[in-house]
């Protein structure tokens, strides 16, 4: 945490680095950039263990959308190698992150593209939020504050990436979107039937209709409750553990 915080005092006068970090608990080092907000990500994944959520039996698919440079993907790898992971992120530096931390993982399969709520190109905007900060928005709203695009990128829905990738049923989806939850819980119906749960940071404060969006899409999982950031809901006859709760 204080190096995250000398990140962000002196980000302007110090020369980025990669700094390789090994843990006991980890199967291979962890490669994350200094400074910048990959360290807040990682204090948030492996100290305060955002994503130790407890199960009765082992996930066989998860997706992480919004994967950054792969440290919750990573995390899940470690706690279930038997487990196929699916990781999402669009933007070009952090997904050449993610490529190089998964690269010891047969289990990790990395995607450059966002979830979304339509396959098309959309566009990746820089608010100033650092690395873990980038937002997606279609091209063709005209009623979002003006922002010239960083990049064009794809943009998947979630049963595309199950359709890619031969999945029937993803136990876990863990969402941090920066915001694009609005979207990608407006109309979840084609694919929300085949997710038992759902980890997911919500953006109101960046993207107001968010919390409505997500409210609304799962109502039909008898489970809730909060985790760190995140909230997560999941079915009763799913892998987490509902004497948890």
């Amino acid at each position: 945490m204080i190096i995250y915080v000398g990140s962000k005092a002196f980000k302007h006068s110090i020369k980025q680095r990669i700094l390789k970090v090994d843990r006991g608990d980890v199967a291979a080092p962890i490669l994350v950039r200094i400074p910048s907000s990959d360290v807040l990500t990682y204090w948030q994944v492996f100290v305060a263990n955002e994503y130790a959520v407890d199960t009765i039996k082992a996930p066989e698919v998860i997706v992480d959308a919004g994967a950054n440079i792969g440290l919750a993907s990573i995390y899940f790898a470690n706690r279930f190698p038997h487990s196929t992971i699916i990781a999402v992120e669009p933007e070009d530096g952090n997904f050449e992150m993610l490529v190089k931390n998964v690269a010891p993982y047969q289990n990790i399969t990395a995607i450059h593209a966002a979830l979304w709520n339509e396959n098309k190109h959309i566009s990746l905007i820089d608010p100033g939020l650092g690395s873990s900060g980038f937002m997606t928005r279609d091209e063709e709203d005209n009623n979002q504050t003006p922002a010239d695009p960083l990049q064009l990128i794809r943009g998947m829905t979630v049963d595309r990436i199950m359709e890619e990738q031969g999945i029937d049923r993803i136990d876990i989806l863990k969402i941090d979107i920066e915001g694009a939850e609005r979207e990608v819980f407006d109309d979840p119906s084609r694919w929300i039937a085949r997710v038992d749960s759902l980890i997911v940071e919500l953006h109101e404060r960046m993207k107001p209709g968010c919390n409505r969006s997500f409210t609304n899409a799962v109502g039909e999982f008898e489970m809730k409750w909060n985790q760190g950031e995140n909230v997560v809901v999941s079915r009763r006859n799913g892998c987490l553990n509902a004497a948890s709760v």
